[in-house]
């Protein structure tokens, strides 16, 4: 049946999740509680009823994620759990893993200054660093001495690749006649631009940064209707679940 057919589009939903984690504790604040048990549901229909031309139905939801599992902090991935399970008490909801993965480098310390820029440390001479400070001192370019440190990170890898796959696979297929990807990484530049072709496609940015360069077009792209949105801090916190959900609890402090 063509699109212009039915009533009511059949809606997909892409979440790139560690994006709107992140972009959700920017707004909200790391310690404050009452926004990480998002309901996704209820928000991507809210948005949807306001900007696409036509009534939409949610068919599925594709949640794109990784398992915080980190040495010394069970709580994290136990609580994650919880919240993917209630996700998924809702049969609509398809959770994809990818990797969350320990990083490990080595650069120059910097300091913060105003407007998020960051300035090398210039080294007080090898003499004057702290014995608690594992460094060495190298050339800066600018001819300075710098102190160079070993580091550890995380990283969440795939997320990024899943929501596109999910995104081409639902809309060549014909599965969804409408599509909100949930996302400000400007990695899915490519498979937007090629599905705006398709389906209209409405951006959801979870961050409170500008709209990601890579990530504009226009709303006549392909076969137009396409839109932009920004979420906003009370967002988060208006949509919730409900605190038990098939027999899944809210985890304390969330």
């Amino acid at each position: 049946m063509k699109i212009w057919r039915r009533r009511t589009l059949r809606l997909g939903v892409y979440v790139d999740a560690f994006n709107v984690y992140y972009g959700a504790r920017s707004q909200c604040g790391r310690g404050a509680a009452g926004w990480r048990w998002l309901d996704l549901f209820s928000l991507s229909e809210r948005i949807a009823s306001a900007r696409f031309a036509r009534p939409t139905r949610i068919t599925t939801l594709k949640y794109c994620t990784a398992l915080r599992e980190k040495d010394g902090d069970a709580s994290s991935a136990r609580d994650q759990t919880m919240y993917l399970n209630a996700l998924q008490v809702d049969g609509r909801a398809h959770i994809e893993f990818g990797q969350y993965n320990v990083k490990t480098g080595k650069g120059v310390l910097v300091q913060p200054t105003p407007r998020r820029r960051y300035k090398r440390v210039v080294s007080p001479g090898r003499e004057s660093i702290p014995t608690w400070l594992p460094a060495e001192e190298t050339m800066g370019p600018e001819g300075d001495v710098n102190l160079l440190v070993q580091y550890t990170s995380f990283e969440e890898k795939g997320s990024d690749v899943n929501v596109a796959t999910h995104l081409l696979s639902d809309a060549f297929r014909g599965r969804v006649d409408a599509a909100i990807v949930i996302s400000n990484d400007g990695d899915l530049r490519l498979p937007l631009q090629v599905v705006r072709h398709h389906i209209p496609i409405g951006l959801i940015n979870p961050t409170q940064r500008p709209l990601s360069q890579m990530l504009k077009g226009d709303p006549s792209d392909g076969v137009g209707g396409h839109w932009w949105h920004r979420l906003q801090r009370d967002d988060f916190f208006a949509h919730q679940l409900p605190p038990s959900l098939g027999g899944f609890h809210k985890p304390a402090g969330w």
